[in-house]
């Protein structure tokens, strides 16, 4: 006889996708196709029911993007095969579906989905968690570097730029055209992202400076060092640790780091000169090509594959946290081997804590500073974290290469140098914080 039924399924799915080629069952006709997303249990899983007087047919219906949420469609026939009941119910995972026989005596037979199905479920997941481990991951490279400094002193600076295009890349693969331009639609958060960056920051950084060497009775090349940290770009980290938080605040937090990047360029110069006193000349061009090397390139980069290749990043994207939490782990470790003599510096614990203290106030800032402006906006609670982000982290690698550069005395180079690892610990804890806060 012909089974037929009608799924109603339209609620469970917006998209219209052909349903697979029908499926030999353990009727004698084939399930009819329906005009939902659907797929079947491979025929090899259905097992032979004859002599069974009832039959329990459990068959698997999923959608490309419901979460990995699946369905169970249950049907339920008698001995002359005429549908008893039929309906639909929501599993975890692919452990609750299988295909049951009642025989006469109530002895049941049951065969579950092929393990290797589940198995690929399995690693998936793993893979697609990677990220909730990027706290305890940034915490053991810190220690690491730390006694064993040599471990990290191989990742020079030449592949941090490499390695931060990296995660820009991830990003920009979770991402799409239409959330940079809705970006751009919040001229407010952007001014406030260059307020928190250019205004909030140098001013922290002037008051820093100044109680290291009025009261700490630090050598002035310290409180300068602690300045000229405040006067530098956005971090490109800090984009990554949004993603991490808040993803639909990536493209907004991207913006206002390249656009604080660009203006870095004539801004850096002019708060060094008020606050420091000294003309640094910044290599412009040299700027504007990081600024295309790390952010725009791998983000556009990830985009254009996201758009053409949609498969390949269905593919590859699983693969993409533990890589990210694999390069972060560098990019905070490395910086701590690589100055770990101005860290363990005479002057390095004071410092320390000095710099600690400006990042922890410059995170503050930045959270109330958008709390009370966007008190009234739909996502506030995000707003404030990214800029909160924007606000405590900034590129302080490039203040230790302008240190280095521009200045005689390498004191200079020490606040940079261990802002560097502070400005990641603490930012990436925040990140450990808030998602926990979220779930």
């Amino acid at each position: 006889m012909g089974l037929a039924t009608n799924l109603q399924l339209d609620h469970l799915h917006p998209r219209q996708i052909q349903v697979q080629q029908r499926r030999r069952s353990i009727f004698s006709h084939s399930l009819p196709r329906t005009s939902n997303s659907l797929s079947l249990l491979p025929s090899k899983c259905t097992p032979s029911f004859s002599g069974c007087p009832t039959i329990h047919l459990s068959i698997l219906l999923f959608s490309k993007i419901c979460n990995n949420e699946m369905l169970l469609c249950s049907i339920f026939a008698g001995p002359n095969s005429r549908v008893l009941d039929f309906k639909i119910t929501k599993c975890g995972s692919f452990r609750n579906v299988m295909v049951k026989c009642v025989p006469k005596d109530n002895e049941s037979e049951s065969i579950a989905v092929p393990e290797e199905v589940e198995k690929k479920e399995g690693i998936s997941d793993i893979l697609s968690k990677a990220s909730s481990f990027l706290p305890h991951v940034v915490l053991a490279s810190t220690l690491l570097a730390l006694v064993y400094p040599p471990s990290f002193t191989w990742f020079t600076n030449r592949y941090y730029a490499p390695a931060l295009g990296f995660l820009m890349f991830a990003v920009g693969l979770n991402s799409s055209e239409k959330d940079f331009l809705e970006a751009f639609k919040q001229p407010a958060a952007i001014f406030a992202g260059y307020i928190g960056q250019f205004v909030v920051k140098p001013m922290l950084g002037f008051i820093f400076g100044t109680i290291a060497v009025t009261v700490f009775g630090l050598p002035t090349p310290v409180g300068a060092g602690i300045m000229l940290t405040s006067c530098v770009s956005g971090a490109q980290l800090s984009n990554y640790a949004t993603f991490l938080t808040d993803p639909q605040m990536a493209p907004l937090s991207i913006v206002m780091t390249s656009l604080s990047t660009a203006s870095a360029t004539f801004l850096t110069p002019l708060l060094s000169l008020l606050l420091i006193g000294k003309r640094l000349p910044v290599d412009v061009k040299g700027m504007m090509t990081s600024i295309m090397q790390i952010v725009v390139a791998p983000i556009a980069t990830g985009l254009l594959l996201n758009r053409l290749f949609p498969e390949v990043c269905k593919a590859i994207r699983p693969f993409l946290p533990p890589l990210s939490v694999f390069v972060t782990s560098l990019c905070v470790g490395a910086p701590l081997a690589i100055n770990i003599n101005a860290v363990m510096s005479p002057f390095g614990l004071t410092i320390l804590l000095l710099v600690i203290m400006f990042h922890l106030s410059a995170f503050i800032a930045g959270y109330m500073m958008s709390g009370l402006v966007f008190h009234d906006s739909p996502d506030a609670k995000a707003l404030q974290r990214t800029l909160s982000y924007e606000t405590g982290m900034q590129s302080s690698l490039l203040g230790l290469a302008l240190a280095n550069r521009f200045f005689e005395d390498p004191v200079v180079g020490v606040p940079p140098a261990i802002s560097t690892v502070i400005m990641s610990l603490m930012g990436f804890s925040l990140v450990m914080l808030w998602a926990k806060k979220k779930e």
